[in-house]
This record gives structure tokens, sequence and C-alpha cells, in this order.
């Protein structure tokens, strides 16, 4: 008999490479990993094999600070399968220097304000993936 289909099982699971493993794993771990350059200490995301400002190979995963600001967002009203609406997507900027998408979580969509300071939390995705996510920091 197969598993019940549920809101949380429907949502698509990140499938973890050679180059994306040690960000997933930081993130089983409660980390939240970035690429640094070892020669020149360029934060980058996403995962390079080479530094975006020197292009050393000389590339390294290290722990961030797990904080951000809210950069940029939109609040998503069309309902996807997993993912219940509304929601927002957003850009958040670390102290690093690095932006990326994810999601923000703990408070309504309307809510957010562009440079709110935010803090990562990580949602499991399935047994072995973790993903991040922010909420307001506190």
């Amino acid at each position: 008999m197969p598993p019940e289909v549920t809101e949380q099982s429907q949502r698509p699971v990140p499938v973890p490479d050679e180059a994306s493993a040690p960000f997933f794993e930081g993130a089983a771990r409660g980390e939240l990993m970035l690429q640094r350059c070892a020669s020149c200490g360029a934060y980058m995301w996403p995962a390079k094999p080479r530094c975006v400002e020197c292009f050393s190979a000389r590339v390294e995963w290290v722990p961030a600070s797990g904080r951000a600001q809210l950069h940029s967002f939109v609040v998503v009203h069309q309902r996807y399968p997993g993912f219940p609406a509304p929601y927002a997507i957003a850009t958040v900027e670390t102290p690093e220097g690095v932006r990326f998408t994810t999601g923000v979580v703990g408070c309504e969509p309307g809510e957010l304000e562009i440079g709110m300071a935010l803090e990562v939390v990580f949602e499991r995705l399935s047994e072995e993936v973790w993903v991040p996510k922010f909420r307001a920091a506190t």
C-alpha cells in the first residue's frame, strides 16, 4: 500500500550532489554553510569550483553567521502542491555578503519589511534533507 500523500510530502525535495553536499550536511546539523575562497576571503553562492573574485580553486565550506536581512520578497497567492498560499518567497542577504532565495517563516506575509533582521531556522523535507528558512530575529 503506498504511503499517504500529504501537503508536506508533495513538496519538491532537493537532491544533494557532490558540489552541494557540504551545504546540506551543515543544514542537517543546524548550520548554515557558505562557500568561501581561502585565497581572498570572498563568500559565494551558489556553490562554485572557483572563486568568483580571484578565480582561485581554493574554495572551502565554512559556517555562516546564520543572520540575514530581508532584501526583497514577493507574496505568492497561487496554490501549488505542498505550498499553502499565501506564502512569501524572499531574497535575503547575509552579513557575509551572500544573497539567496529562501522562505520566511513564523510571520504573515503582510508583516514582512525590507531590511528586517532575520535568523536562520531549518526545515526537514525528508529523512536526509534539511533546508534553511529564515524568521524574524529575536
